[in-house]
């Protein structure tokens, strides 16, 4: 490029910049280097007439520089210097005009075009085609227009073509008397007849020679076939007819090779396929590639709306309600294959095929697709059809690191430009560099490139940075052989060096551990019956092994994984989840050697090992809002009521999986998962309230000017929850005396209308469904307990508080808070009433003996000595419980400040205002701490009674670490002796624990 040509790009491009309006010649940015000054001489002698025209139509700086465009351009691609002398003027108006008004208008001249004849049709849209494959090549290879703009133009006149393609046929239709147009203007609308794009077409990124990769579809309830004609046969007739005007070679050319091969079972189906068989299919017989394919699936021409509908219809089939590494492991292999059929095993330039080869585009697309398909089920932001939107998305999500969106962003439009150029020189839908030098140096000079080492370093640079990304995440898959040691667990005898393998990691029973994984592999378990279910778990068991062995005891760790298998319905998500998911496995063999039941979680509910794959698992524990905004996000993708209920199901599930993993990984303590679990139930309970009185209202209305409120009791109501925790709940009620009835088809009383409402909230936590249960509710706290109504109104409960509760009733209000209200008035009316009944003056010693008396009660019934029985042996949990309850009532009245939900802070708040000494907070406070720690990880780690002689060492060791002490024996120590102290505080403060019947 010589100086004078640098000064006037400089100069054209400086001018007017950012002017949608100027055009092309204005806004050239790069000049290609003239492959043969020979042939650019003489094709600018067939553009004489172009040239003139440019002299006339700009200044001499632009029209230098357009000229000089033209040679390197047309030099270097024979496809586009036949296009340019074929018509010289054409060339004239391209570079006069602005590149964005040109291409909207070849869009829009396509898609009204109308022709008498089919022949004319094809010619035309043909002459319009070539016009917008000069325009977008020249404004390319100049710098002038941005990936978007050629992919997106390329897309539209794809749809434009498409629609007039299809009007046509359906106007010849019309005139056979076989159609009858909803809309005369546009006979497309309401025909039934519907075209989705499928790949880059649907994801508005065709590249410059592409197919167009079509699913053709009708609706023959719907569309308005009349006559003797039948929908099936003349839908597939007119997709052939469309297919011949799109796709046949004439003298003009062609408009699109088009391909109908992704349809559901090209073999064996019709060009165009009636929409109940297409659904029939995917629901039964859809596969993994198919989702991803259908991920960038667009309506694009006929009936939009009904391709539309029909893509909503299947979004349950594209989008899982649970994060889906089997599919992953299948788009993967697909690529494995490209490879392997390909034979690009090795980064290379000459040759290289930059879409399908290492680091190549298709490798960028797959980086963004798979983790569309992990969870864009869950996430709707995650469900865009163009790669660097979903990009972006990914790292605004925090899914990959912004400067991986940056790389493989930047790569992807550079390799894009690469793919354009090479189709540029033949146009011939080819992605392979060319393998001799020359026509590879033309690609170059068209990349802006003089020097060819020059490029090929830079585009190798870019294949590897692609590599490395996507290799980070898809291509970290154990081989089947092992550094560890021979592990082989095939045929009926044990071999002696996987025998010596698993003795060297620490199994005790190396035997006894071959015979358990040789089992897997005779299928004897549901989950391993597949052959693709044992392939995979073959692939995982170098680090299935190493990972259980790293845990205190391999040989139980094994065991449990063995039960955990035993129980799982199929296998190939999980195996397939864990051999991408290195860390996963680590945290799950830790479950397997140290917490049984969350092992019996995940074998019931595989999917709550997703909630540990999302980046936000590695930050902060979610606040409430967090979880109101993901519990939002998982209730709005819900169709119908009970798929709510299901869907709340599954992200309880998830989080309190997450939340107990966390405790187990110590990245949280005993007292923040007592408060993450009772955010969560709160967080559900609010979220699922609206829809439980929508679906009372389907039949029974509303109660006009009525308020609610869910008050939470005991664990919850501490916000002390635990893995194991019920719910006590009590539901209040106001309303206005004039409104006696519900207003719906089947009116209901106002007092059975909450009580209706309350059995259905009752039912959305705790009735089980496809996905288990949320929590099971205990009404039992409310006035009069099951004696009385299962909902009461707000001036019912008041007068109750003042003159009938029990003591024991108003130690429980001591925990009670509002987590769900119609309004913030009727919140703060509760608030009010709880604090001034637990406000009131007390006579002391006479709420001690009650006190007092109520514990003895309790400790005849349920008293224990077993030390581990943390909730009632002599001085455990109840006596804490009982002693803060305790000071709260006996105080309130002159220290207000007193009062919390929460035992712990109501002990310190108790200290601090004098109601409790130094000594006795200084043995109450580490006691509580304490039992509540133990509580978490026994009610985490296990169900039923806690015996210490027959837990595994793992669930010991886990204890012994939440209670701060060297080993289990200190722990042991450590607890009977806090609860020696806890009994003598009791004892001090309230009064001694009599048997009953005792003076």
């Amino acid at each position: 490029m010589s100086e004078a040509e640098t000064t006037a790009i400089e100069a054209s491009a400086a001018d007017g910049e950012g002017a949608t309006s100027r055009p092309l010649a204005a806004r050239i940015a790069c000049l290609p280097e003239v492959a043969d000054k020979t042939a650019a001489d003489a094709i600018l002698a067939d553009l004489e007439p172009a040239l003139v025209l440019l002299g006339e139509r700009l200044p001499a700086e632009q029209a230098d520089v357009a000229r000089a465009l033209l040679a390197g351009a047309l030099s270097n691609a024979s496809y586009l210097r036949d296009l340019a002398t074929r018509d010289p003027e054409r060339v004239a108006d391209i570079l006069t005009s602005a590149p964005g008004e040109r291409i909207d208008h070849l869009v829009d001249s396509a898609r009204e075009c109308v022709a008498e004849d089919e022949a004319t049709l094809m010619s035309a849209l043909r002459g319009y085609k070539k016009d917008l494959a000069l325009t977008l090549a020249l404004g390319d290879i100049a710098g002038a227009v941005n990936l978007d703009a050629v992919t997106g133009g390329l897309s539209r006149f794809a749809d434009a073509a498409l629609t007039a393609a299809i009007r046509f046929c359906l106007r010849d239709l019309e005139r056979r008397g076989r159609f009858t147009p909803r809309d005369e203007a546009a006979p497309e609308r309401g025909c039934g007849y519907t075209v989705l794009a499928m790949g880059k077409y649907g994801a508005l990124e065709l590249n410059y020679s592409s197919d167009i990769d079509l699913i053709v579809l009708y609706d023959p309830d719907t569309a308005p076939i009349t006559g003797d004609g039948e929908a099936p046969v003349e839908f597939v007739r007119m997709t052939k007819r469309i297919v011949k005007i799109m796709s046949d070679r004439t003298a003009d050319g062609y408009v699109f090779r088009t391909d109908l091969r992704l349809r559901p079972d090209p073999g064996a189906t019709p060009l165009a396929m009636s929409i109940p068989a297409a659904l029939v299919y995917y629901e039964s017989l859809g596969q993994n590639w198919e989702r991803a394919a259908l991920i960038k699936a667009r309506a694009c021409a006929g009936d939009i709306p009904c391709g539309e509908a029909f893509l909503r219809e299947i979004e349950p089939f594209i989008w899982r309600k649970y994060l889906d590494y089997a599919s992953i492991a299948d788009v993967h292999s697909i690529k494995r294959q490209i490879h392997i059929h390909k034979g690009h095993g090795e980064i290379a330039v000459a040759g290289h095929n930059v879409k399908l080869g290492r680091g190549g585009i298709r490798e960028v697309e797959f980086f963004a697709q798979t983790q569309q398909l992990i969870a864009g089920g869950r996430n709707k932001a995650l469900r865009g059809r163009r790669t660097l939107d979903t990009l972006e998305t990914l790292a605004g999500l925090g899914w990959i690191a912004p400067e991986a969106c940056a790389e493989l962003s930047s790569a992807y439009v550079y390799l894009r430009g690469v793919e354009h150029r090479i189709q540029m020189l033949n146009d011939e839908q080819t992605h392979i560099l060319p393998a001799e030098d020359e026509p590879r140096a033309r690609v170059a000079r068209l990349m802006g490139h003089a020097d060819l080492k020059a490029f090929e370093d830079d585009l190798r640079a870019r294949f590897r940075t692609v590599q490395r990304h996507y290799s980070a995440l898809f291509e970290n898959e154990p081989e089947l052989a092992s550094d560890l040691g021979n592990l082989v667990f095939t045929g009926d005898d044990d071999d002696p060096e996987t025998l010596e393998t698993l003795a060297g990691l620490g199994y005790r029973r190396p035997r006894e551990a071959c015979k358990i994984v040789r089992a897997w592999h005779f299928g004897r378990y549901p989950a391993v019956r597949s052959s693709r279910a044992r392939e995979r778990l073959t692939e995982l068991h170098p680090a299935l092994i190493a990972s259980l062995a790293s845990t205190d005891n391999a040989d139980n760790a094994l065991l449990a994984f063995d039960n955990f298998l035993s129980k799982l319905p199929a296998g190939v998500q999980l195996f397939s989840l864990l051999r991408s998911n290195p860390e996963l496995l680590r945290l799950l063999a830790t479950v397997m050697g140290a917490a049984p039941r969350l092992s019996e979680l995940v074998s019931k509910r595989v999917h709550v090992l997703d909630a540990v794959l999302d980046p936000a698992f590695f930050g902060a524990m979610p606040t409430a809002d967090e979880f109101r905004a993901g519990l939002k996000r998982t209730l709005d993708l819900a169709r119908f009521y009970e798929d709510a209920l299901d869907r709340a199901r599954i992200f309880a599930q998830e989080q309190q999986f997450l939340i107990g993993l966390r405790l187990l990984t110590d990245t949280l303590n005993a007292h923040q998962v007592g408060e993450a679990l009772a955010r969560l139930a709160e967080t559900v309970i609010e979220g699922l309230m609206p829809r439980v009185i929508a679906n009372v209202a389907e039949n029974h209305g509303t109660l006009p000017g009525a308020d609610w409120a869910v008050i939470a009791m005991g664990k919850l109501g501490g916000r002390e929850m635990t893995a194991a925790s019920d719910l006590d709940l009590i539901l209040l009620y106001e309303h206005d005396d004039d409104e006696t009835q519900s207003d719906g088809k089947r009116p209901l009383a106002a007092s059975q209308y909450f009580i209706r409402l309350t059995q259905r909230l009752v039912a959305a936590l705790s009735a089980p469904t496809a996905e288990g249960f949320l929590y099971e509710v205990d009404f039992r706290l409310r006035p009069s307990g099951n004696a009385g109504p299962l909902a009461t109104r707000l001036a019912s409960f008041e007068a109750y508080q003042a003159s009938e509760a029990w003591t024991w009733e108003h130690m429980a209000l001591t925990r009670a808070r509002v987590i769900a209200s119609s309004s913030r008035e009727f919140r703060e009316r509760i608030d009010a009433l709880i604090d001034r009944t637990l406000a009131r003056k007390r006579d002391a010693a006479a709420l001690a003996a009650e006190v007092a008396a109520m514990r003895a009660r309790i400790e005849a019934e349920k008293g224990t000595s077993d030390i581990w029985d943390i909730k009632q042996v002599a001085g455990g949990l109840v006596d804490v419980e009982f002693i803060a309850q305790y000071l709260q009532l006996a105080n309130a009245h002159d220290a207000p400040d007193i009062l919390s939900q929460t035992t712990e802070t109501a002990l310190a708040r108790a200290q601090a205002a004098g109601c409790l000494s130094d000594t006795d907070a200084e043995t109450l406070l580490p006691a509580i701490r304490l039992y509540q720690a133990l509580t978490q990880v026994q009610r985490l780690a296990l169900e039923g009674k806690f015996d210490p002689e027959g837990v595994p060492k793992g669930v010991k060791d886990l204890l012994a670490h939440a209670g701060e002490a060297p080993d289990f024996s200190h722990l042991e120590h450590l607890l009977a002796d806090r609860q020696r102290g806890v009994r003598e505080v009791f004892e001090r403060l309230v009064g001694k624990v009599e048997k009953p019947g005792r003076e």
